[in-house]
């Protein structure tokens, strides 16, 4: 009997700075709502996809700043996505900007059972971008500013019939995100993400971002025999454009879905869990050819450091 979970990846539009909460849950009531008539057991939101992506401005009001994080999940205002996916039967994840009790700030995200039940909680590993306002940029990007590098790591968890990990954003961009998710059994891993166009310390990858962004999370996908999710908020947000093209990519590297608009849009895609064995048993057998004797500078050693001049082969 095969494991099929039919994944919905809820592509967003731009969500304006002065667009509420509540304004923002109706929008993914409708996303989810449209999930279910189409049969998905899981509907995948994108990063902050409660807020605009407000690392762009260098805010220096607390009380600004502090209305862009959620203090409890649920809350009175997200309460409505939770218990329509109770009565809908239909699990999802949704990511947010976090403030805990004691004070710490992660750009987080959950996955959500059918039943309503939190089954798991991830904070972003790698933090892109940087701490301090620089003006010469035509907009910023101050995650570092706004957020804490996870004190956890990567974790997976058993739902919907499976292994489910979780990723965010640039967290995409690393091999080892999936790598030591494969080691743990993720047979899904599902990924939001907010990706400016323009890339200003270097704007010739501009042009690439879309093939870049798929050529990680296909990497991924392949290396690791496992399905991934990739979910967008796309489009122009507060006049910076930012990439949509969200896919379900499956074991083989494949894009077997994909968003062909920058907006809120539902993408369907059948994954069957059991494919991840097809590579997982074959060409990706960790257990009878991985090398962690070979691989050790990647937890001993965190920059590059070449050799010394004048050494041969």
């Amino acid at each position: 009997m095969t494991r099929i979970v039919r994944v919905g990846a809820a592509q967003m539009g731009p969500v304006a700075r002065d667009e509420t909460r509540a304004a923002v849950v109706e929008r993914l009531l409708e996303l989810l709502r449209r999930g279910a008539e189409r049969g998905c057991d899981l509907v995948v939101f994108p990063e902050l996809a409660l807020t605009t992506f407000f690392p762009r401005w260098a805010l220096e009001d607390p009380a600004e700043i502090d209305a862009y994080y959620e203090t409890e999940m649920p809350s009175a205002t997200t309460r409505p996505l939770f218990d329509e996916a109770r009565r809908l039967g239909i699990g999802f994840h949704l990511g947010y900007a976090e403030l805990t009790p004691d004070g710490h700030r992660y750009n987080t995200a959950i996955l959500v059972d059918r039943d309503a039940t939190i089954v798991g909680r991830f904070r972003k590993v790698h933090i892109p971008g940087h701490d301090t306002a620089e003006p010469w940029r035509p907009f910023q990007h101050l995650e570092r500013r706004y957020f804490e590098e996870s004190p956890e790591g990567f974790g997976v968890w058993r739902a919907f019939g499976g292994i489910v990990g979780m990723a965010i954003c640039n967290d995409r961009r690393w091999p080892e995100t999936y790598r030591v998710l494969a080691l743990q059994g993720a047979e899904l891993v599902c990924i939001g993400y907010n990706t400016p166009l323009h890339y200003a310390p270097d704007p010739t990858q501009d042009p690439l971002q879309g093939f870049h962004n798929h050529l990680v999370m296909q990497a991924g996908a392949y290396q690791n025999g496992m399905w991934v999710v990739g979910v967008a908020k796309g489009g122009i947000e507060e006049g910076v454009p930012s990439l949509a093209q969200s896919a379900v990519i499956a074991p083989s590297g494949q894009i077997v879905a994909q968003a062909y608009t920058t907006g809120d849009e539902l993408i369907v895609a059948d994954c069957d869990l059991d494919w991840c064995d097809h590579y997982r048993r074959t060409l990706f057998d960790f257990e009878v050819y991985r090398r962690p004797d070979a691989y050790g500078l990647i937890t001993e050693r965190k920059g590059i450091v070449p050799p010394p001049d004048g050494d041969g082969p």
